[in-house]
């Protein structure tokens, strides 16, 4: 590879199955999440016929956290994780719900305010990476639905390491790549036609919604992501398939 190729691919980034400048990702994310915010609770809910909160339960009772911890709820968008752990972490812990996006933080805020969780629970619009945090501050971090999102994941990894105490873990909870050969061909059928028909209907948005059906394609399989937190520094790496591997949650400890 010549010195100019590298240049260009440390210059580039995925988004969906275009190839864009970098900053450019950046912005053009934060319009399909600008987009989505306000319906994004009921899509999930239609997109997944609910299953999701399974998911978010299992990667929950893999966390560890409790009572007293400090956790960091990244890429926590509407706050489904946030609501969990901040009845866990109790008065004398937090969490953090943290977005890049202030549109989905907004949405957020507003439905944990309504849900009266406001003593334990802080929100930050924040890039995941380049954290604004301290160093070894969090006992558990996690990123649901949101690390495909990142321009840089290389980066965003480092820097949730960095931030981790040590003896805390990261739990990856993001779509993959289904197991089984012929639930892939099923699955690919509704992501490419379905998802953003549901999405036209449902959010006025199909567009948005081919993008993240296409981030989900683009996005490291199991394997690939559990060597890219092992670069990253995280040590005893392991993921979980979950619905046949549609979804998978990845662990990884700091010590």
């Amino acid at each position: 590879m010549t010195n100019l190729t590298k240049k260009v691919d440390q210059d580039t980034a995925h988004f969906g199955f275009q190839t864009v400048a970098k900053e450019d990702k950046v912005s053009m994310v934060a319009n399909v999440f600008h987009n989505v915010a306000e319906k994004y609770d009921i899509m999930n809910d239609v997109m997944s016929l609910g299953i999701h909160r399974i998911w978010k339960r299992f990667a929950i009772d893999c966390s560890g956290v409790r009572r007293g911890y400090h956790v960091l709820d990244l890429a926590g968008g509407t706050g489904d994780l946030t609501a969990k752990f901040s009845r866990i972490v109790g008065d004398k812990g937090q969490v953090v719900l943290a977005d890049i996006n202030n549109s989905m933080l907004k949405v957020g805020r507003d439905k944990l305010r309504d849900l009266g969780m406001i003593g334990n629970v802080i929100y930050v619009q924040a890039n995941a990476e380049k954290l604004p945090f301290p160093d070894n501050y969090f006992d558990c971090i996690t990123i649901g639905f949101g690390l495909r999102n990142v321009t840089d994941k290389d980066k965003a990894l480092c820097s949730m390491y960095r931030t981790l105490k040590l003896g805390g873990r990261l739990l990856i909870l993001e779509f993959s790549k289904p197991i089984i050969q012929p639930l892939l061909k099923i699955y690919d059928a509704y992501l490419f036609y379905l998802l953003p028909k549901i999405g036209e209907i449902i959010a006025n948005d199909g567009a948005s919604y081919r993008y993240l059906a296409e981030s989900i394609r683009m996005h490291p399989d199991q394997e690939t992501l559990k060597d890219m937190m092992e670069e990253a520094g995280f040590e005893q790496v392991k993921y979980f398939n979950l619905t046949g591997g549609i979804v998978a949650l990845h662990r990884g400890y700091k010590f």
